[in-house]
């Protein structure tokens, strides 16, 4: 029966409730609220830390250092089974293909662009951009650009190993069947 056309037994018009007066306020049952975390356990609350972050760059701009040599990197923060990183990407600087072990991670880029190699070929990712990744996702991260870049990576568990694979798909020839 639908609502709209309800009526009561002399024919008057039944009232249409809201989903709030059959309900009641949830505001006013404190028991069914959800607290909010103060640390993230899901996915989607890790890539919003990451989000968060990113919007914060008066928190991480002024550490930043680029180093030719070496890929630079400085963890930034750890909470209860997690790690966040910073790292900066000179023009040419690449990760080598490997994976993240135990770890999932979501990577965001911070400034600049960089290209992922991935099982499904080369992705472009410019500033804002994020990749949410699992256990044993290898991949490689180069900046292709003639400027600097940086990104975060927020890994839980937090990373204890980061297996190096010895193919690049960044150099992957393709061998005909």
């Amino acid at each position: 029966m639908n609502s709209a056309s309800a009526t009561t037994a002399a024919g008057t018009p039944l009232a249409v409730e809201s989903d709030l007066q059959i309900a009641g306020d949830i505001l006013s049952v404190q028991h069914l609220l959800q607290p909010a975390r103060e640390h993230p356990v899901t996915v989607a609350e890790f890539a919003g830390l990451a989000r968060s972050i990113a919007a914060d760059r008066a928190a991480w701009e002024h550490l930043v250092e680029y180093d030719a040599t070496t890929r630079w990197y400085h963890r930034l923060r750890t909470g209860p089974g997690y790690e966040v990183w910073l790292l900066s990407w000179v023009p040419g600087q690449g990760s080598g293909l490997h994976d993240h072990g135990a770890s999932s991670g979501v990577l965001t880029v911070l400034d600049g662009e960089l290209t992922e190699h991935g099982p499904r070929g080369p992705l472009t990712l410019g500033t804002g951009a994020q990749r949410v990744f699992a256990p044993g996702y290898a991949h490689e991260v180069v900046n292709d650009t003639l400027d600097g870049a940086v990104s975060l990576h927020v890994y839980f568990p937090g990373l204890t190993e980061m297996p190096m694979h010895s193919c690049s798909p960044a150099q992957q020839e393709h061998v005909p069947a």
